[in-house]
């Protein structure tokens, strides 16, 4: 009798969930290591570009249940000043270009529907397990072992990294440490109940909250983008401010930070009570300092691949931090496809883990840097430039079909993206 295909992932968020889902199938036993007490997401919204809609709704079969759990169409982006103006409208309906559209979840529900995607019995394959209150600390990427926080290891046949901007298994996979860039940004992340925010009418003179638009209003130097959730029910708000004039330090700060209501406010006094509105509802506010790396020298080490922040965590000027971590998963499915037993040698994973390296490391970095240049137009010497204008990088985001064909079509037609 055959041994199945083990694989260990190391980290149970979006990428992680993602990367059990693009590789769970028979012959397979997929274990998660998640380091949280209880694996959920914190109350924000999330977008998933047309690229990664594509690879969720049509090759993982989830178009329904996450419209079930309140997924919504972004329509629209617009831009308005401090005086209410709107001074920039983008229609966003995708399909027809794209194959599908640019979806906005609340973090939450897409987390739940991933996990119950990777573990329920509904579906082929043996499901995958996911084990909480378990920290990583380190592996050797030859053997695939991993270490946990509590004396622990484990063994696989292959080792996924999907352990974010601070990976534990980036330094083993790199063999130096690699620190997270500050950007010079910070961002308070809010969610206000929508019909609360509708008896604002100081607001919904300028902005209606159900509308399923992106809404960014550009002042000083700071900004707030907005848009609804949950079939419109909660209004989502990211109050981006430059460090140098937060009240608060979020030096440090990750996902699950709490902020300072009161600080936040007097970080955004300068803008109108109109914009406040939906500051001055919010219950608590999420902080954290936005940032990325440079891009890493290799992405694999023998069993070992790193995939979604903890090779190429970017900035969420583009939205496609999320959509990139469906892309390696998506990548991860197809690259190891036919391996359904455990007899495959280290040197054949590490080939795998080399071509999907090579498949996606152009792309992913790119879309990295892109975002790096939204947020902080590049003016230094030596500084690695996008040379596309939006509407060409939006075709260059959203018209990706899967690893495989992007393979065929890069060796079929070169495409020079940086300089």
């Amino acid at each position: 009798m055959t041994k199945p295909f083990r694989i260990i992932i190391v980290g149970g968020g979006i990428a992680g969930l993602s990367a059990a889902i693009a590789l769970r199938k028979a012959g397979r036993e997929i274990t998660v290591y998640e380091q949280s007490a209880d694996n959920r997401e914190i109350g924000a919204t999330i977008s998933l570009q047309p690229n990664a809609s594509k690879i969720v709704e049509q090759i993982w079969g989830m178009h329904d249940v996450l419209l079930q759990k309140g997924g919504m169409v972004d329509e629209g982006f617009q831009i308005y000043n401090t005086n209410g103006e709107l001074q920039l409208s983008i229609p966003l309906k995708t399909t027809a270009k794209y194959g599908a559209e640019r979806m906005v979840y609340h973090r939450v529900d897409l987390h739940n529907a991933l996990k119950e995607r990777a573990t329920s019995d509904a579906y082929p394959g043996r499901p995958v397990v996911i084990n909480v209150s378990a920290r990583v600390i380190g592996c050797n990427c030859d053997s695939g072992i991993v270490y946990l926080e509590d004396g622990r290891s484990a063994k696989a046949d292959l080792l996924v990294g999907a352990d974010g901007i601070k990976s534990m298994l980036r330094k083993s996979v790199l063999g130096k440490e690699v620190k997270a860039l500050r950007t010079g940004h910070s961002a308070y992340r809010i969610m206000v109940p929508t019909a609360e925010l509708e008896k604002e009418q100081e607001f919904t003179n300028v902005i209606n909250p159900r509308e399923s638009k992106t809404t960014m209003v550009i002042g000083y130097d700071r900004r707030l983008i907005m848009g609804p959730a949950r079939e419109g029910t909660v209004y989502s708000v990211v109050a981006l401010v430059p460090d140098e004039s937060m009240n608060e330090s979020a030096e440090g700060s990750s996902w699950t930070t709490v902020g300072s209501h009161d600080k936040m406010l007097e970080s955004f006094d300068v803008f109108p009570e109109w914009a406040k509105k939906p500051l001055r509802l919010a219950p608590e506010a999420g902080l954290w300092q936005l940032r990325d790396i440079d891009p890493l020298t290799t992405w694999y080490r023998g069993r070992t691949i790193l995939i979604g922040d903890a090779c190429h965590a970017m900035l969420p000027t583009q939205g496609q931090g999320a959509s990139q971590a469906v892309e390696d998963a998506e990548a991860l499915g197809a690259f190891f496809a036919d391996i359904e037993e455990s007899s495959f040698e280290v040197s054949e994973v590490e080939k795998r883990n080399k071509a999907l390296f090579e498949c996606r490391f152009e792309r992913a970095t790119t879309i990295q840097a892109y975002s790096r240049q939204v947020a902080k137009p590049a003016t230094e010497p030596g500084e690695v430039r996008v040379k596309m204008n939006p509407a060409e990088f939006m075709d260059y985001n959203c018209s990706y079909s899967g690893a495989l064909d992007w393979c065929a079509r890069q060796a079929s037609s070169k495409q020079v993206t940086v300089a």
